[in-house]
């Protein structure tokens, strides 16, 4: 076991996942590009083709954010950063999600302005090889190809973003996955432009707007939850995690302890925390707690730094306990 002190790795299942899911935002990278440049020559005047493309560039985010914060995320303790670098997945995520946010928001104002002045977006026609078509058919498979392969790419990094528990990496796979909803709201907008309703170009860039406004505002939510040491929640925001339930668990079945109270906190990919405990035999006690504090740690690779506090008395609330 690594001492503390000496740094973080993962177990080998996580460090295998890890690999994998790097692998796949590289993919997601180059597959990304390619999207953004069939759709920049096929957008022509068209609101939704637009946002969509916007949409896409900020796709970019979360992968670059997850690649370089999987790079730093790792480095061991020193002098300037004695709790070490887990951190700096969590500032990543905040990145990201300002970034959707604000974005998100432009978009919006952007396409409800244009609907409100009644601007008409108009999709003509395009000549190549001599023969002239309508601008929007060459739209309708650039579309397809900026949805179909971000849904398994979503699927694939979902389970691995649970493994190793990194919110950054969920975040993107959730994005990844709701994608089609994008191609499909636009390929709406093109249609009705189309078939001469003006509008629905800029009701279709409106609905991609608010769906990225929705993920910037739900992964805003998570990431400042996270900075102001919420108790740990699943990945999927599915409930709260039942880690710090478990050490409680574990330090009650102790015979030396009578009660427990244990608080952590969430630090990138891995937990910190302390458990307050009221014993009735301290002999021998700075080695039980440090015996103690190693079987805590070996529950589960993410408790990687548990502090075991002897206290007079549990009855005051955690933070203002008095040894």
């Amino acid at each position: 076991m690594k001492q503390r002190g000496t740094g973080f790795e993962f177990p080998a299942e996580q460090t295998a996942a890890l690999l994998k899911a790097r692998r796949l935002e590289w993919w997601t990278i180059a597959y990304l590009i390619s999207v953004i440049v069939l759709m920049y020559f096929t957008m022509g005047s068209s609101q939704a083709m637009k946002t969509a493309w916007m949409e896409d560039m900020l796709s970019l985010i979360p992968p670059i954010v997850f690649l370089t914060a999987s790079h730093f995320a790792h480095k061991p303790p020193d002098a300037r950063f004695p709790y070490g670098y887990h951190r700096v997945v969590s500032i990543a995520f905040l990145c990201a999600s300002l970034a959707l946010f604000t974005m998100g928001a432009l978009l919006l104002y952007d396409a409800l302005s244009k609907l409100v002045m009644q601007e008409h977006p108009t999709i003509g026609g395009m000549t190549v090889a001599g023969t002239t078509f309508w601008q929007g058919w060459p739209m309708y498979p650039v579309l397809l190809w900026g949805a179909i392969p971000p849904f398994f790419l979503g699927r694939a990094k979902m389970p691995l973003a649970n493994t190793i528990h990194d919110k950054v990496l969920y975040a993107d796979a959730d994005m990844n996955k709701a994608d089609w909803m994008t191609a499909a709201a636009a390929m709406v907008g093109i249609t009705g432009v189309g078939l001469g309703y003006w509008w629905a170009d800029s009701v279709a860039a409106a609905a991609i707007s608010a769906s990225i406004l929705r993920d910037g505002c739900g992964n805003l939510k998570q990431v400042v939850l996270d900075l102001m040491n919420e108790s740990p929640e699943q990945v999927d925001r599915s409930g709260r995690d039942d880690l710090p339930s478990v050490v409680n668990r574990h330090l009650r079945q102790l015979p030396w302890i009578d009660d427990v109270q244990v608080r952590m906190r969430e630090d990138g990919h891995v937990y910190f925390g302390e458990a307050f405990v009221s014993v009735n035999n301290d002999e021998q006690l700075t080695q039980k707690l440090h015996e103690a504090t190693i079987s805590c740690r070996e529950l589960n690779w993410r408790i990687h730094d548990i502090v075991l506090v002897p206290v007079v008395s549990l009855d005051a609330p955690i933070g203002t306990l008095k040894t």
